[in-house]
């Protein structure tokens, strides 16, 4: 199993972000944001993630033809569907994750 999965789910655990107390993870939320707004009023979106989604794509390339023996079409119709399969098993671990946590007994803060 990859590191940081379990039985199929990806397990992330909740993290303290140490040594930051509340209002300095609110500042550096709120830093991020002016930052991101920055960047979007200044630069084409499409252009300032062209090559991550192109690493992005190139990695379901890699999958279906490692050793590059397929044509350029046949690589790129089954790496279409390699990302269809990826991003269909996330829908479907996100889909069992919400109905876990719906079987789960709600607790509320007073009930403590």
């Amino acid at each position: 199993m990859r590191s940081g999965q379990e039985r199929g789910g990806c397990r992330r655990r909740h993290r303290k972000h140490h040594g930051m107390d509340e209002a300095e993870r609110a500042s550096r939320a709120l830093r991020g944001r002016i930052g991101a707004h920055r960047l979007h009023a200044t630069h084409d979106p499409r252009e300032t993630t062209k090559a991550a989604r192109a690493a992005f794509m190139s990695s379901f390339e890699r999958e279906v033809d490692p050793d590059g023996l397929l044509s350029p079409e046949e690589r790129a119709r089954r790496a279409d569907h390699a990302r269809a399969a990826h991003f269909a098993r996330l829908a479907y671990l996100s889909a069992r994750a919400r109905a876990a946590r719906a079987r789960r007994p709600r607790t509320w803060p007073g009930d403590l």
